[in-house]
């Protein structure tokens, strides 16, 4: 019967219905016919039953699908967009961000990015959100229309059609037996009035299967009919349309997602490059400096003012190495660039070794890779004199701020040398400890490498210079030049011009140095 059934289907046409014994077939049949073989060529392979498995099948699969889809989303299924937004963990996440850079303030670069990362998290929530909207309208609903109501109603609804058609069948064979006896039969009137019942049966059996048919859609002929048949299996199926919305949504969003990254990444970039509080180590010079709208170095001129105080008279100060824990300490603290280092004074050896760190871990030394050459050329003049005024030369082609750090530092050191007889920090000593960290070569190998092949050189050329520190740099040097820091106390302050004695030897400025009374000599004390 399941044959004869979709045979039935095969031959319906408008509101005419065929048995596959009727000898009559209209043009509207075969055109039809021939343009759903057309259109589905599989269609005659298909039976009934190979129909209800497939739809079963996707049902099925439709089901399992929807089910993963939905595990997917981290907003609540069903909940309006308010709810949904408020409930995902981007949310939660961009509220703790902005909450926590409102708590460390505005005036701090974490605080201030956290603010901009948060108000981004919560973009991208906003977007997450309208994305698993679109799915639920777009992918989930429709599927789960599929899976749980459409596949179950059309299956239940063709196996009452069946059973209807059946009925149909049972009524009409009745009624042409009844018709077949009024010819045949001597009481014609009785079974003109059974035949005239069995035909009301008829046409009744006849309208319930008209109507079950305009219910699952059945009435739009043999095409219209087999072709939503096939689409719902997965020969024909037409909700694949379905899983391209998905992927096509989870592009836009992403895109999207992306264009908010990309609008935010400059903003942060941005701040992040004007933010005054970047670290100090580890960064070149002058982008510190211009960064910071500050003269000095802040690690040297921290470190400086703190040794002023109490480190003029440490045995071995830049020689004995400082503890790992309060040097790491000391150093965070000038990266936060504050000046609130009084638990640091107590310990010049710590202070005195990040001196040397912030000198070490410059990308380029404050002595310049450009004038190593020069340096060292200027050194191996063999007169001493000609050998000051090589190294006056070359000290005089450093960049502005390089040479005013340079200064900076020399001079504290020519203090530093003033108390040798106390702290054993001689020129020649600051030398041997400072200099490796205030110039090296460029292509230099290992650290032990670079100092076998540089440490006479450097020593031979910046102990000359702190010796005659007041002949190199004759401008009085402020050392709290930002004042930031607290003055030395009285007994360990000093006079910042220098009454080191470096001799009356007497030298030349180069010519091109010449000043207008064409004085080229000047003694020292």
């Amino acid at each position: 019967m399941a044959v004869l059934y979709l045979v039935r289907l095969k031959a319906q046409t408008g509101s005419v219905w065929f048995d596959r014994r009727t000898p009559v077939q209209s043009k509207r049949t075969f055109k039809s016919q021939r343009e759903t073989s057309a259109k589905y060529p599989c269609l005659h392979l298909l039976s009934l039953a190979q129909i209800e498995r497939r739809m079963e099948l996707v049902r099925v699969v439709s089901h399992n699908t929807h089910k993963r889809m939905v595990s997917c989303l981290q907003g609540h299924i069903g909940a309006d967009a308010e709810k949904r937004h408020k409930k995902l963990p981007l949310t939660a996440l961009s509220q703790a961000m902005v909450e926590g850079g409102n708590q460390l303030g505005e005036d701090s670069l974490i605080g201030k990015m956290m603010e901009v990362c948060g108000e981004a998290e919560n973009r991208l929530a906003s977007e997450l959100m309208q994305h698993e909207l679109q799915i639920e309208k777009d992918v989930l609903d429709p599927l789960s229309q599929l899976a749980e109501l459409d596949i179950p109603n059309i299956l239940k609804q063709r196996k009452q059609l069946a059973k209807l058609v059946l009925d149909y069948d049972s009524a009409r064979a009745r009624w042409l037996q009844a018709t077949k006896s009024i010819i045949s039969g001597t009481n014609t009137q009785a079974l003109t009035a059974k035949a005239d019942l069995l035909k009301e049966e008829m046409d009744e059996a006849m309208n319930k299967v008209e109507l079950c048919k305009q219910t699952i859609s059945i009435h739009f002929a043999v095409v219209s009919l087999t072709a939503r048949l096939i689409r719902l299996t997965l020969i024909y199926f037409s909700p694949w349309f379905l899983f391209v919305q998905l992927l096509e949504a989870q592009a836009d969003y992403h895109r999207r997602s992306l264009t908010v990254l990309e609008s935010v990444l400059p903003t942060i970039q941005a701040q992040q490059d004007s933010w005054t509080e970047k670290p100090a180590f580890g960064t070149g010079l002058e982008e510190h400096l211009k960064r910071s709208g500050r003269e000095i170095a802040l690690p040297m001129e921290a470190c400086v003012m703190m040794l002023l105080e109490t480190g003029m008279k440490e045995e071995g100060l830049l020689r004995i190495a400082a503890g790992a824990s309060k040097l790491k300490k000391l150093k965070a603290a000038l990266d936060c660039s504050t000046s609130q280092l009084e638990e640091f004074y107590s310990d010049p050896h710590a202070v005195a070794g990040a001196l040397k760190s912030y000198l070490r871990e410059l990308p380029e030394p404050l002595m310049t890779y450009q004038l190593y050459d020069d340096w060292i050329q200027a050194s191996s003049v063999s007169d001493p004199d000609k050998r000051l005024q090589a190294l006056w030369v070359v000290c005089d082609k450093l960049p502005k701020n390089n040479k005013t750090n340079l200064r900076y530092l020399v001079k504290f050191l020519a203090k530093l040398a003033q108390d040798s007889e106390v702290n054993k920090m001689t020129p020649s000593n600051i030398a041997i400890v400072l200099g490796p960290n205030l110039m090296w070569a460029k292509t230099e190998g290992s650290l032990a490498e670079m100092a076998a092949a540089t440490s006479v050189h450097v020593v031979a050329i910046v102990e000359p210079i702190i010796q005659h520190a007041d002949w190199f740099f004759p401008e009085d040097v402020e050392f709290n030049v930002s004042g930031m820091f607290a003055m030395p106390t009285p007994a360990s302050n000093h006079n910042n011009h220098l009454d080191y004695d470096s001799g009356t030897i007497e030298r030349k400025r180069p010519g091109s140095m010449v000043g207008p009374d064409n004085d080229t000599t000047r003694k020292d004390k």
